[in-house]
């Protein structure tokens, strides 16, 4: 059977691991010449270490000064250079003298669905899987899936997917996958039941966070979804799922390789990525931030970074919201997607994989609505807006890299949940309107 290739595709509740509502940001910089004129002079860095972000910069330095959070920073880059501008500051861990800074480890949560995404890119370029290849090609299990009749209703009151499962609908969330931190009533607690918990927070048992242990191996993980009605017929709306965590067994099946280790591999090594974990090597504890819970205000340890779940070996790779990383070393991702798969001149990705993944590539049949997403479009595990591509993670944090100003931007934080505080939506808006300044300043010669 023949599917589309890359040049017949189009490419012209508080939740747990919630942290994708982050607002995109492309429409807000794009064609802003002061972007290109940066690029223009920062080959050897000077240009972004003198670009001031005073709205960033005082946002975030106040959420530390006034308690609110342990630490914030925000990093800037443009295009492919090295050169990382750090703004804001504070403490790895409240009370304690380490200071957080661009090479400290953060839990990024679902900031990790892009790197699944792009690995998923990288095997339809090699021509091992397709974008609109069924699922069940590659997963048998899900051939004949089931989907509720109501939406969060009966898990028994189903009928026949009316059409199949694709590797785009999966990318996009657009496949008609729940997930536990979105769906309610029946199907949430089977979820629950069968270990679908594609994500950890503590070691500590934490009231009003389901105590559900995930199932082990991603084998088992797609098996037992597998066995779950879809909540939403297939290619019909766009639905924040679990969908990124199963393309973590696909890439498995389809490479023959472990997808912790594709992705080490494929993605980390050849990115020069040194900083990037499923578990946090206890060799690199001292620069572990700690992650807090946000009560009526108050920053409550509930990940303490000397006995944090993530220095355990999860129950599987999560490959919707399993990595820990540095901003400098999720820069370096983000480098690596402005530079169309290269980075410092080492091939890592192709330029069409990465031009298609990084491009609206939802279904025409998909409904967006009263989505997270609408108005925009979805690409490879992220939001796209206009030329930027990028998602947040549920512990505050947020980045995305715009093709058209050639702007990298990151935020990094560590308290759940991510809509405690305004920011992380926030973040892009401020960085517009200190790019909007720094444009007039410039056109005035200031």
């Amino acid at each position: 059977m023949a599917y589309r290739t890359f040049e017949e595709a189009n490419i012209s509740r508080r939740g747990l691991l919630r942290g994708g509502a982050m607002a995109g940001a492309g429409a807000m910089l794009a064609g802003m010449p002061l972007g290109r004129a940066a690029l223009a002079h920062n080959h050897g860095g000077a240009a972004a270490h003198s670009m001031a972000w005073p709205g960033v910069t005082k946002e975030v330095t106040g959420y530390v000064a006034e308690g609110k959070v342990a630490n914030m920073l925000a990093t800037f880059g443009w295009g492919t250079s090295d050169a990382l501008q750090t703004v804001g500051g504070g403490k790895l861990t409240i009370g304690q003298p380490a200071m957080a800074d661009a090479d400290s480890l953060y839990r990024i949560y679902s900031m990790t669905k892009p790197v699944t995404g792009m690995a998923t890119m990288m095997l339809i370029d090699d021509g091992k899987l397709g974008l609109d290849q069924p699922l069940a090609d590659i997963l048998p299990a899900y051939a004949n899936m089931m989907v509720q009749k109501t939406y969060d209703g009966s898990i028994t009151d189903v009928v026949l997917a009316e059409r199949p499962i694709t590797i785009r609908q999966l990318l996009t969330h657009t496949a008609g996958l729940g997930y536990g931190i979105i769906q309610k009533g029946p199907i949430k607690d089977e979820y629950e039941r069968l270990g679908l918990v594609p994500g950890q927070v503590s070691r500590i048992p934490i009231p009003g966070i389901g105590r559900a242990k995930p199932v082990e191996g991603l084998a088992n993980f797609a098996d037992r979804l597998a066995e779950v009605p879809l909540v939403l017929q297939p290619g019909t709306k766009w639905s924040y799922s679990v969908s990124l965590d199963l393309l973590g067994r696909v890439i498995e099946v389809a490479s023959g390789q472990d997808f912790g280790a594709f992705l080490q591999d494929n993605i980390f090594t050849p990115a020069g990525m040194t900083s990037t974990y499923f578990t946090v090597p206890e060799s690199e504890v001292g620069r572990f931030t700690t992650n807090y819970g946000i009560l009526n205000g108050t920053p409550l340890p509930i990940d303490p970074a000397a006995a944090s779940i993530y220095l355990d070996q999860p129950a599987f790779a999560f490959g919707g919201a399993g990595l820990v990383s540095s901003p400098r070393d999720y820069d370096r991702f983000l480098r690596m997607l402005l530079g169309y798969g290269k980075i410092e001149g080492t091939r890592v990705m192709g330029e069409l994989a990465v031009r298609v993944g990084t491009r609206n590539i939802l279904p025409s049949t998909v409904e967006t609505a009263g989505t997270w997403i609408e108005g925009q479009g979805f690409g490879a595990g992220g939001r796209v807006t206009d030329g930027a591509f990028g998602w947040g993670g549920a512990a505050g944090t947020a980045a995305f890299c715009d093709f058209k100003s050639g702007l990298r931007a990151q935020l990094y934080t560590q308290y759940m949940p991510s809509d405690s505080y305004p920011i992380q939506n926030k973040f892009p808006e401020l960085v517009r309107a200190d790019m909007a300044a720094m444009m007039g300043g410039a056109a005035t010669g200031e």
